[in-house]
């Protein structure tokens, strides 16, 4: 296994990562095209930051953690993760994500942990909550089965829940609660990494904040790192240190979540700003409809993957795809990010205005 450098800072570092997902057809299924579900992302995460992926549905926002977790192969790139479990002794390692094979991976899982989106599809039913969470220990043989109770019972209070919940099953949760216990079972092997595909977006708004708080409170107490994943940008920009924009498996925009929210410089961002619910019953809507529908991933479009949808595309935008680029503290895929004078949101109001809620 080839050893690899990242900065002490660094705990993930994304290089060019592709999904092609293969299109079949004809009577001996031969492959007719690819989807490209991600296109070359790249990207950096930091020891205790949380990295926030904003994208409209069918992005490539899902695909990018099943990728990095491996729950998919990746078809080309590399996914640069910082180890412990993996190092020759004491001490950290920088192994690829995509190289494992079969034993590393497993023992690499108790570094890197999901937490998904539908607590219903993801907890078995027909096992007690004990058991859901006993899983992890007895998979990798950390505790004794008959021994992991208590460490069981520290994991539901740190969620907050309670010991009695622990012969319980699923059904007789509540979305948040069971969303709880997801995040309590991903917490079980003490992971550095944490990567939540919406774990928010299927609940209440009120029970979305208590959980956005639980996961800010776990940070600071476990000293996790987390890619978080979301389609409402008023979460992302409660819990993120930077965040990450998305458009048909492609980073479009990346920066700091106030530098993002104040000055964005990819109209793609600016849209989705734009798009953000204000309470304010006498403020006039902003809101920038974009034309037409997402392109389909099997065929995007030539240049700009955004072009037919952008109000300020030029012929060169057709022609020519912009490079990912920096520029004023943000990494941009536009040709015109100088020239543009792009609407943004005001940080600090829009912040007061979210604890209002």
């Amino acid at each position: 296994m080839e050893d690899y450098v990242l900065p002490d800072h660094v705990l993930l570092e994304v290089r060019d990562l592709r999904k092609y997902f293969p299109v079949r057809a004809g009577l001996l299924r031969r492959k007719v095209a690819d989807v490209k579900a991600l296109d070359g992302v790249s990207f950096v995460l930091n020891k205790g930051e949380t990295l926030g992926v904003a994208g409209e549905s069918g992005c490539g926002k899902t695909t990018l953690a099943q990728t990095i977790t491996r729950l998919t192969d990746p078809t080309s790139g590399t996914a640069l993760l910082r180890s412990q479990v993996l190092a020759l002794g004491d001490g950290e390692r920088v192994v690829d994500l995509a190289e494992l094979d079969h034993d590393d991976l497993k023992r690499i899982r108790r570094e890197i942990q999901l937490v998904f989106q539908d607590p219903n599809s993801s907890l078995n039913p027909r096992l007690s909550i004990k058991s859901i969470l006993e899983e992890p220990f007895v998979i990798h043989k950390t505790l004794a089965k008959n021994g992991a109770e208590d460490r069981i019972v520290e994991l539901l209070e740190a969620v907050g829940l309670e010991r009695e919940h622990l012969n319980r099953y699923p059904h007789e949760f509540s979305g948040g609660q069971k969303q709880r216990i997801g995040v309590a079972r991903a917490l079980a092997l003490n992971p550095r990494l944490v990567l939540a595909d919406e774990p928010v977006s299927a609940l209440d708004v009120s029970i979305q904040g208590q959980l956005i708080n639980l996961f800010a409170d776990l940070q600071d107490r476990f000293h996790l790192t987390y890619l978080f994943i979301a389609h409402d940008l008023s979460v992302i920009f409660q819990i993120s240190t930077t965040v990450v924009i998305m458009y048909l498996g492609k980073i479009v925009e990346l920066a700091s979540v106030e530098d993002l929210f104040q000055r964005p410089l990819h109209p793609y961002t600016e849209a989705l700003l734009s798009a953000l619910p204000q309470p304010d019953p006498l403020y006039v809507s902003r809101t920038i409809v974009l034309e037409g529908s997402v392109p389909s991933p099997i065929n995007p479009p030539s240049g700009c993957r955004f072009h037919p949808r952008c109000r300020y595309a030029k012929d060169i935008c057709s022609r020519e795809e912009p490079e990912l680029r920096e520029l004023e503290g943000h990494s941009v895929a536009c040709h015109f990010a100088e020239e543009l004078d792009l609407a943004g949101v005001e940080y600090a109001n829009f912040l007061e205005r979210l604890k209002l809620q």
